[in-house]
């Protein structure tokens, strides 16, 4: 038996059937933030789309199932362990911002330990962040995904009730064939692709103010044409957005080139 992800026209009962919440949480869309490789800065537009939503009095929430390399909480000044009140639901941590957040990190005593899982355990754990949160009332709640297009990512297309996805990328000729993996992978399981980000795409040099493609030519907009995805942006290399990060403060940052794609998401 195949599986294309539609549960709704599906008459099978099958171990991939959409996930629900848990009766203390209501969530009108769940957005996966994705890459086909790392490094290239999918949790920082993970953060800057959560802003975003949030600026515009939007109610969202960030799941972290990058599991072996979360990075969402120190990004926001979270640390320490979220508990549960009732042993099974777990309450989620909270930003400056009031953006809510759950990640691996945060259920660990010493966040610097490594967690040497297999699959199934993994997979054990992704089940809970979605059904097993306290996530009260969401209008997003956005998803950042583990870097790749292989069986973890799989399940979580298929058990996640996505309503889309954000493919994040940068301009190097390796990432832009890898990232034409990630377009694929949705496409194969009907997912919409709601827009692209071109991270790191360029340099703004403090002494001229041009603009330096240091890592090639910008591909976004081709990529985007050739994949039918309307809204896509270019975010610049900002050493001072680094700086905030490192400081925990992820929540004063907005990217106004993510603009078009937010929208997109309403």
């Amino acid at each position: 038996m195949s599986c294309d992800s539609d549960c709704k026209a599906c008459k099978d009962k099958c171990a991939f059937e959409k996930l629900q919440a848990n009766d203390k949480s209501k969530i009108n869309k769940v957005i996966g933030v994705v890459s086909a490789k790392g490094g290239v800065g999918k949790s920082y537009v993970t953060t800057l789309l959560a802003n975003a939503l949030a600026k515009k009095g939007y109610k969202v929430g960030i799941l972290d199932a990058d599991l072996t390399g979360p990075s969402i909480p120190a990004s926001y000044g979270l640390h320490g362990m979220i508990y549960s009140e009732d042993g099974v639901n777990i309450e989620p941590a909270e930003a400056a911002n009031g953006v809510k957040v759950v990640s691996m990190n945060l259920l660990m005593e010493h966040e610097t330990d490594p967690l040497v899982w297999r699959g199934p355990m993994l997979m054990g754990v992704l089940r809970q962040f979605y059904q097993n949160v306290n996530w009260g009332e969401l209008d997003y709640l956005l998803v950042d995904m583990p870097p790749g297009t292989s069986d973890i990512q799989l399940s979580i297309y298929q058990l996640y009730p996505l309503n889309g996805l954000v493919i994040v990328t940068s301009s190097q000729e390796l990432v832009d064939m890898i990232v034409q993996k990630a377009f694929k992978m949705a496409g194969l399981m009907h997912i919409k692709v709601y827009g692209l980000v071109e991270n790191m795409a360029y340099f703004i040099c403090d002494e001229c103010q041009k603009k330096h493609y240091i890592f090639g030519a910008p591909k976004a907009e081709a990529l985007a044409e050739k994949f039918g995805v309307k809204d896509y942006a270019a975010l610049a290399l900002k050493p001072e957005n680094t700086r905030y990060i490192d400081l925990g403060q992820a929540d004063i940052l907005i990217e106004n080139e993510l603009d078009g794609i937010v929208k997109a998401l309403e």
